[in-house]
């Protein structure tokens, strides 16, 4: 079987990843920072993981992962994906912690207490630093990969490596997107922008320093003073931050789809590596 052309069937499959991705390429060119626009994005994205991971199901697939000598190995990819885990895993536990502080100042707002303002700021600063130390990470998965020579493996081989590759690439793409949008919201403005890894090179989404539009709707300045504020202003304060709530319960779930679709990915991997 080695060296054997892929059936129709196969192409097929593999031609299933074709849409997504390209729904995902148009999604990065109409960046508008907002939580709907994410949430686009990574909906698409668990899209494209279900996809791959049918891809990945089929043991002609498998066969072809196997006999990589020159692409990123079974091994190599099992560790980008790993990445991808981890990373995932962390946001989860940063989002609860955040949803937390938040449902405990909206309390804190309605009874004009101050004190619970102090800890939710430090609990979004916190997670600022995080997301930072997250769009280092996820920017590691593209450049660990090794592009496959035509000239050494079929055709076959070839499509599912170029598959594989921009799956990875995409995935770096909205994780960025995500991370970099929150850190931005919740971090000190520096000269961190919006960026877009691309399919094939790295490219600015948006050259503004901005964030995520709801996210930005809740400053800092807004939640200070409460015992002064009119009965309106408290109002409205409350408004933004239910707003935000949404936002982030919207981003939450689909993230934790995203987290599961690679959480899959991973296991058909190393299936394909110890049978």
């Amino acid at each position: 079987m080695d060296g054997a052309p892929y059936l129709h069937g196969e192409k097929q499959n593999l031609s299933r990843t074709t849409s997504p991705k390209s729904e995902l390429q148009s999604w990065s060119s109409t960046c508008d920072s907002s939580s709907a626009w994410l949430v686009d994005g990574l909906t698409r994205l668990t899209e494209l993981h279900h996809c791959l991971d049918d891809t990945l199901q089929l043991p002609q697939t498998q066969e072809a992962l196997r006999r990589q000598p020159h692409y990123s190995s079974v091994e190599n990819l099992l560790e980008q994906f790993l990445r991808f885990v981890d990373v995932y895993g962390i946001f989860r536990g940063s989002v609860l912690a955040l949803k937390e502080e938040h449902s405990a100042v909206e309390v804190a707002i309605r009874k004009r207490d101050e004190s619970r303002v102090g800890l939710y700021v430090k609990a979004r600063k916190r997670m600022a630093n995080e997301m930072s130390k997250l769009v280092n990470e996820v920017r590691m998965c593209t450049r660990s990969s090794e592009p496959v020579s035509p000239n050494t493996v079929n055709v076959g081989d070839v499509e599912l490596a170029a598959v594989v590759s921009d799956v990875v690439k995409v995935t770096v793409m909205v994780s960025v997107a995500l991370f970099n949008g929150i850190a931005l919201s919740f971090g000190p403005r520096k000269s961190t922008t919006w960026m877009n890894m691309g399919m094939m090179k790295k490219c600015r989404v948006d050259d503004q320093d901005q964030g995520i539009h709801e996210f930005e709707q809740v400053g800092v300045k807004s939640l200070l003073g409460l015992r002064k504020k009119g009965a309106e202003e408290v109002k409205f304060t409350l408004k933004k931050m239910r707003e935000l709530e949404a936002s982030i319960e919207g981003i939450e779930t689909c993230s934790e789809r995203v987290f599961r679709s690679l959480i899959n990915a991973r296991v058909a991997l190393l299936n394909t590596l110890t049978s």
